[in-house]
């Protein structure tokens, strides 16, 4: 058989594969938690494949649509694009500052959010560090339009938060580049509500940089105070968030800058603009329903 028309069965047999709709999270043998008498149900208005020719705007918010980004990292559209059948979000150095709500921004980055909120389920992705001093992430976070008193407080779950280069000097920065560096937040409590301001941190040691290759993020919020983060569909660490995490929440898949991870003398840019791209293969929600 001709070489050509072995690559070309092959590609059609991992198109055929690739098109099988998920019916369960991605789980090493073993490892899926659910109880008994239960299954998953994949959320599609939170979930994507990546493989049309645009970012579906009804289902994910992006740049340029209300958070601008944190200086010196600004957020634009023109940063975001899908191509091979991914969601990539590339870092770069402005060709001159910008100044946007009286802040000055250097760099570009990006971010992608969804429109659809859930409480309790499974939240994973596959994704691709950037080789940058900017960030790379996959979290949740509230959002405090039409909350009311006590749930205008901010829950924040990050399922993994990296970077390619370290240019801090932070003891907590240390091999960041090689780990699914995950936390809770409680802040922004609104005065006379009882819930404990705080963060709880988790950690899972990759064994390798993380833009050298692809890693699934994942977490189950399984109740208002159990937290359980999974790395390539292995059970890594639980935790419980100083506060009730009970509020709906959304994702976001960013690429920003940190001011404790700062932009190096050189820009930081000079890489390839491969080695400067964040690349999400698919990101997927699921929640429990009974069989």
């Amino acid at each position: 058989m001709k070489k050509g028309r072995i690559q070309l069965l092959i590609l059609m047999f991992l198109f055929t594969i690739n098109s099988y709709p998920q019916k369960a999270p991605y789980f090493l043998k073993g490892e899926d938690p659910k109880p008994k008498g239960s299954k998953w149900k994949k959320i599609k208005t939170m979930s994507d494949e990546f493989n049309k020719d645009k970012v579906n705007e009804n289902k994910w918010q992006i740049s340029g649509q209300g958070w601008i980004g944190r200086p010196p990292g600004l957020f634009q559209a023109e940063n975001i694009k899908l191509a091979e059948g991914k969601l990539q979000i590339t870092a770069k150095k402005l060709p001159k500052p910008i100044i946007k709500n009286g802040k000055t921004f250097t760099h570009g980055g990006g971010y992608v959010g969804s429109r659809s909120g859930m409480t309790y389920g499974y939240y994973e992705c596959r994704m691709k560090a950037n080789k940058t001093f900017m960030s790379s992430t996959f979290w949740l976070i509230n959002e405090k339009r039409n909350a009311n008193f006590c749930d205008r407080r901010t829950t924040e779950l990050d399922i993994q938060e990296c970077f390619g280069e370290r240019t801090s000097k932070q003891g907590f920065t240390i091999k960041f580049d090689e780990f699914m560096n995950s936390n809770t937040h409680s802040r922004h409590i609104p005065d006379g509500c009882d819930f404990v301001k705080g963060t709880v941190p988790a950690k899972a040691s990759i064994g390798s940089k993380v833009y050298d290759d692809y890693h699934v993020y994942a977490v189950w919020w399984k109740s208002k105070d159990e937290i359980l983060f999974f790395l390539d569909g292995k059970f890594q660490s639980k935790v419980k968030p100083k506060a009730d995490f009970n509020l709906k929440m959304y994702l976001r898949m960013v690429v920003e800058t940190y001011n404790w991870n700062p932009v190096p003398v050189d820009g930081g840019m000079n890489a390839s603009v491969e080695d400067r791209t964040t690349s999400y293969d698919w990101v997927r929600s699921w929640k429990l329903i009974d069989k």
